[in-house]
């Protein structure tokens, strides 16, 4: 062996060493961050004449105002007027209570040019009451000469449907406990402390038997979502967990997962519980799908594209992700590719703002975003020659180039949003719930939380107050046609026109 061959051995251990000590310090940095940094992936360009696209002049007729040096500022639509002093009137919808001060002085023989009104907002507590049902009994008297039929001698008005038979709990009252736990992620025990404060005390066993209760009034209604849902041409799936105490192994809880549908065009959302993160629960609600499935990297998923009548999308901000935690490592090709992700979410945000069509969409992206996605892509293709494979930077390419046709699928449809964005919020509500109520008894406890995450979620997308809805259907589902169920979902939900006196949703 000659003395060049042995510099060449020791230079290419060097590079190995020092490629693994890149790596090493990479996961470091991303375990830092995730113990004691911020979990912003905001991303604020600072490269010079890097923030001007090569397109065409057309590009300016499209009202994306976004600065040149502060791409990250969204444009002002229709900004809301402020008065001078930054408050805002009341909604009229609120209830006035009007109170007459008159002056301590004597206005006899005085003239009422006018009044001064001066509002304030005023709250008053949550009131527990009792309903009672007065049903006043009566007997028929046979009168002289007619001879009694075959009719019961004791005549009562019926019972109006309650939700829980022979129980005590009013529609109302459930609707506010659902609310209040799923919605509000107050638990249980504070739920009871505050009914405790009214002077009514309920064990925490009976207020999990009424949501119990509650929830299996909604099934049906569920399975009307889960129909309908698959129905759609166009669905976004992503999962996430949740502990549940229920477990083989004694004092340990189990981590059961949530897996997550939403259908952005129809605005539904339909969560379905199950105690592992295999494949079963998604191959089962898929079975029948014909469509674009949108997901993140999750290799589960896979393997739907080569299953008949589906499509893969890919999420442009996973793939993004991966750029933004390369930035220590190769900041100017990371902060490259990621202002022309940024260029691309700038039509987004115009085709929001104007409130486009999907196919008014598509001809937006078609015309903007078509040439910064390839040049993109042809630039990734060029820089991966360029980096070291495991490298962060290397990684974030091979990333990207690896799922490309699916990241293109936004170009493909209108209807189709670049990223996976909108289910990830619907999972929200889960992870706000897990700091607060942290576990589900049971498996079964685990399904009904999904039931009723899935319809606040369905009423947040179609701007529906849940309360309302809830107070609403859990009084009319046990007499509403079966078939015809699917007309409660919040998409189609309409209140009765008129409402018995003691019942107001």
């Amino acid at each position: 062996m000659q003395i060049g061959d042995k510099q060449y051995i020791e230079l290419e251990k060097f590079e190995e060493l020092q490629q693994a000590y890149d790596l090493l310090k990479h996961r470091l940095a991303q375990l830092e961050r995730m113990i004691f940094g911020v979990k912003s992936e905001r991303f604020v360009a600072d490269i010079p004449g890097q923030l001007t696209l090569e397109l065409n002049a057309a590009a300016v007729e499209v009202e994306i105002q976004t600065q040149e040096v502060a791409a990250h500022k969204r444009s002002k639509v229709n900004p809301v007027k402020i008065s001078p002093h930054g408050r805002g009137p009341l909604p009229d919808s609120l209830r006035r209570e009007r109170i007459v001060l008159e002056p301590a002085e004597d206005t006899t023989g005085m003239k009422c040019i006018g009044e001064e009104i001066t509002e304030e907002l005023e709250y008053r507590e949550a009131e527990l009451f009792v309903r009672q049902y007065v049903r006043p009994r009566y007997v028929r008297v046979p009168t002289a000469g007619q001879e009694q039929e075959d009719q019961p001698a004791l005549v009562i008005a019926d019972l109006p449907p309650r939700p829980i038979e022979k129980g005590i709990p009013g529609v109302a009252l459930l609707a506010y406990l659902l609310i209040s736990k799923f919605v509000d992620h107050l638990p249980l025990y504070r739920l009871g402390k505050m009914f405790e404060r009214q002077g009514v005390k309920i064990a925490d066993s009976t207020l999990v038997d009424w949501i119990k209760a509650a929830c299996n009034l909604l099934v049906p209604l569920y399975e009307a979502l889960e129909r309908e849902m698959l129905l759609c041409h166009y669905l976004q799936m992503d999962e996430t967990p949740i502990q549940v105490l229920e477990s083989e192994t004694k004092g340990k809880s189990h981590r059961g997962y949530f897996w997550v549908c939403h259908a952005p065009v129809q605005k539904l959302t339909l969560l379905k519980y199950d105690a592992r993160r295999n494949a079963k629960l998604p191959d089962d609600l898929l079975a029948k799908f014909v469509g674009t499935l949108q997901t993140d990297g999750y290799s589960v998923y896979e393997k739907y594209e080569k299953q008949a009548g589906i499509t893969l999308a890919g999420c442009m901000a996973h793939a993004r992700r991966e750029f933004e935690k390369a930035l220590h490592n190769d900041h100017e090709r990371a902060a490259y590719v990621l202002i022309q992700i940024q260029s691309l979410y700038a039509v987004e945000r115009a085709a929001k703002d104007r409130n486009l069509s999907a196919s008014e969409r598509l001809q937006l992206r078609l015309e903007l975003s078509r040439p910064v996605f390839d040049h993109l892509h042809q630039y990734l293709k060029t820089e991966l020659l360029q980096v070291l494979p495991k490298s962060a930077i290397g990684g974030a390419i091979a990333y990207s180039l690896n799922r490309w046709q699916k990241l293109e699928r936004f170009l493909q449809d209108g209807d189709i949003e670049i990223d996976n964005n909108l289910v990830e919020n619907a999972i929200r509500p889960v992870a706000l719930g897990r700091k607060n109520y942290l576990f589900a008894g049971n498996h079964e406890a685990a399904q009904r939380i999904a039931i009723i995450y899935s319809f606040t979620a369905c009423c947040k997308k179609n701007d529906v107050n849940p309360q309302t809805w809830l107070n609403d259907v859990l009084f009319r589902i046990q007499k509403h046609p079966i078939n015809r169920i699917a007309e409660l979902l919040p998409h189609r939900w309409k209140p009765l026109e008129q409402y018995p006196h003691w019942h107001r949703p």
